[in-house]
């Protein structure tokens, strides 16, 4: 009688999820360390407090210059530093130290920020700068740890679930913050509601948390996933002098960019459409307040982005192993333009919600699978070097959609019509994500790794 063909064992959870190995979550889980920063010290808490209070006895208008100049300070240091660094890296293997220095300036400069008072303006800013340089580079470093710890089909549900998880963390330690700064009774914190120092502790109990947070869910990167291993070019050797070598190989790939096309195509696609992207999540706030919605129904949507982003990032994983990357990438960017057309459109908080819901379903999706679409398109030997120069262009993100904005807004008064400018964005980055041939850029990057020589690393780091 013939034996019934064996029918190979369903993957599990975690193995759907893209978590199924220690390393993996190790790596993701510092999503969720991060996250916290982005949305308590970013987003929502710390720019109220900036302003509120650091910029209480300032000018009026004065506040906003500052915060303005520290934000872009902050983009402007990690755009210098990220190639020079992110090679650096990768000849000396050090992703991991690296990681790990980038990380203590930011959480020691949040956790600083719990000695901000009334009128700290200028230590707001510069511990805001500081916070901004340690979180975004340190990303430089985590994500070109992407490519050596997953490989083919992985990479995307990785990249995914890091972001989810990163969605959860995040929102859970703003939906604690947020509690007790509206309700300090229920945690045993004075009920005083002014700039005193007891009137602003819980607020700058949020961001010593913060710092706690991130330090305590990065500890198992550190412990689990290794550093790896150098690749030396035919013309290195093992003691040169690291820096040199690191600035030698950066204007080499900038004059070879023509030989990873793919990769290059790639990263002005991203460019453009992460601008669309970024735009709406710097200006949604400010367009609800011209709108007259309440800062609470503000500050709800944010909530919204962080929970309904985490079952559609772990989505968007699922939609990439079966229709692939790009083409979730598309969808993803078909949905960013209907928001642009709502937006439009919107009048009241109730509409925003529904924005905020839209915008969760595919932020998150959007970005992992870019991430991990490049790393998949770039030699792995050059991982530090290349998403030095994707942390480059992602922090432009943003910029010219602003100044589009500032300048619609000149010519008519109002967001409005420059919420719908923002659609050209999306188009115009589709159509240059269309024309990446990422089998070929998988290819090349192949090809380039087949002509290294490994080098091991005596000692983990």
């Amino acid at each position: 009688m013939p034996s019934s063909p064996t029918v190979p064992p369903r993957p599990g959870l975690l193995q759907r999820l893209g978590l199924h190995r220690p390393e993996l979550r190790a790596w993701a889980l510092y999503d969720w360390a991060t996250s916290a920063a982005q949305t308590t010290i970013a987003v929502a808490v710390f720019p109220i407090y900036f302003t509120a209070v650091a910029g209480a006895d300032a000018a009026p208008g004065v506040a906003a210059q500052y915060w303005s100049v520290a934000n872009g300070l902050g983009i402007a240091l990690i755009a210098l530093l990220g190639p020079v660094l992110g090679t650096l890296a990768d000849f000396a293997a050090v992703k991991k130290r690296m990681l790990g220095s980038f990380m203590g300036v930011g959480v020691a400069a949040v956790a600083c920020m719990f000695l901000i008072q009334r009128g700290d303006l200028l230590l707001a800013a510069a511990l805001f700068v500081l916070a901004n340089v340690g979180m975004q580079g340190s990303y430089v470093f985590y994500e070109a740890l992407l490519p050596h710890l997953a490989h083919g089909s992985e990479m995307d549900r990785v990249s995914t679930a890091a972001y989810a998880i990163g969605y959860v963390g995040g929102g859970l330690l703003l939906a604690l913050n947020l509690a007790w700064i509206a309700q300090p009774e229920l945690f045993g914190l004075p009920g005083v509601r002014d700039l005193s120092p007891a009137g602003t502790l819980p607020a700058r109990l949020a961001f010593a948390s913060v710092a706690v947070w991130w330090l305590l869910f990065a500890i198992p990167l550190f412990r689990r996933v290794p550093e790896p291993p150098v690749r030396l070019e035919a013309d290195e050797r093992r003691g040169a002098n690291p820096l040199r070598v690191a600035l030698r190989r950066l204007a080499e790939t900038l004059r070879e960019l023509r030989g990873y096309k793919q990769a290059f195509l790639m990263l002005v696609a991203y460019l453009v459409y992460s601008d669309g992207i970024g735009t709406i999540q710097r200006m949604a706030a400010a367009y609800g307040t011209e709108l007259r919605i309440e800062q609470s129904a503000l500050i709800g949507a944010i909530l919204i982005v962080q929970f309904v982003g985490i079952p559609f990032s772990f989505l968007f994983g699922a939609l990439a192993a079966r229709i692939g990357a790009k083409r979730a990438i598309f969808l993803g960017l078909l949905v960013y333009a209907v928001i642009s057309v709502y937006g439009y459109y919107m009048q009241t908080a109730q509409q925003f919600f529904v924005l905020a819901f839209m915008v969760g379903m595919v932020q998150g999706g959007t970005q992992a699978l870019s991430r991990s679409l490049f790393a998949s398109i770039i030699p792995r030997y050059k991982s530090g070097e290349f998403f030095g120069f994707y942390s480059v262009f992602s922090r432009f993100s943003g910029i010219f959609g602003s100044f589009l904005f500032a300048f619609i807004i000149a010519q008519t008064g109002t967001m409005r019509p420059a919420i719908l400018s923002v659609i050209g964005f999306f188009i115009i980055g589709a159509v240059l994500l269309y024309l990446v041939d990422e089998e070929e850029g998988r290819r090349v990057a192949r090809a380039a790794e087949a002509e290294m020589r490994p080098v091991p690393v005596a000692v983990q780091a």
